[in-house]
């Protein structure tokens, strides 16, 4: 048989090498373009909401957790606003933050992580300024979601609206407490110390999580609920 022939036939042992080469090649093109698309595709940027008389330094630790998990900077924003203002003031300049995160990102929903008071201005924004629409997972750590009993010692306007039966919460609260399609977290403690009653962090509709004795404080640094915050967000 001759030459010719055989290269008619695409039969070569030449041939052969550089079909499989070629395929080779293609494949891990794709794996190397295709994956980090994908894994992108799957993870929403996080806002960390601090609360009263705080400031977007104490998430400086859990950051760092996320970071040491696999997040870059440019998907994390310790967000800071003027706590004593009107819950539902900060909710309106969070809706901003939020849009701008999303322009920036180009994700079409974040995920919100607070600690505090800012579990209240935060659902405000999701469950009255079309917060639903953008946010996938929200977690309260040691939130006065039902108000406490220690902001009746302080006289901020935001102060007023975290005691228990207050306008701003019963408007907040009423009727359903997780509206729309958000996955919502709470973290509570009996030792928390600010929070009183402790119960009050506890959402109708959420996934309640007892983080055993911890200090109002430590919400936003013990690594067990760092972890558990982690994969909460990445599992929803």
């Amino acid at each position: 048989m001759t030459l010719r022939a055989h290269r008619r036939r695409g039969n070569t042992p030449l041939s052969r090498r550089l079909t499989l080469l070629l395929a080779l090649t293609a494949l891990a093109l794709g794996s190397l373009f295709a994956a980090p698309a994908a894994a992108a595709a799957h993870r929403n940027p996080v806002v960390f909401v601090h609360g009263w008389s705080s400031s977007s330094s104490v998430w400086n630790e859990m950051v760092a957790d996320f970071k040491a998990a696999g997040y870059a900077d440019s998907e994390l924003y310790a967000w800071d606003y003027d706590s004593y203002q009107s819950n539902k003031t900060t909710a309106q300049e969070l809706a901003a933050y939020v849009d701008q995160v999303r322009a920036a990102t180009g994700a079409a929903q974040v995920d919100i992580v607070t600690h505090s008071m800012g579990g209240l201005n935060s659902r405000w924004y999701v469950k009255f300024l079309g917060g639903t629409n953008h946010v996938d997972d929200w977690v309260s750590l040691a939130g006065p979601n039902h108000g406490t009993s220690s902001a009746n010692w302080c006289y901020s306007t935001s102060c007023y609206e975290m005691r228990a039966g207050s306008n701003f919460l019963n408007d907040l609260n009423a009727g359903d407490e997780t509206p729309g399609g958000v996955d919502y977290g709470t973290w509570w403690s009996y030792c928390d110390g600010v929070i009183y009653p402790a119960e009050s962090t506890v959402l109708s509709g959420a996934n309640n999580t007892y983080a055993g004795c911890l200090g109002h404080s430590e919400f936003t640094t013990n690594d067990t609920v760092s972890q558990q915050v982690r994969d909460f967000v990445a599992a929803t």
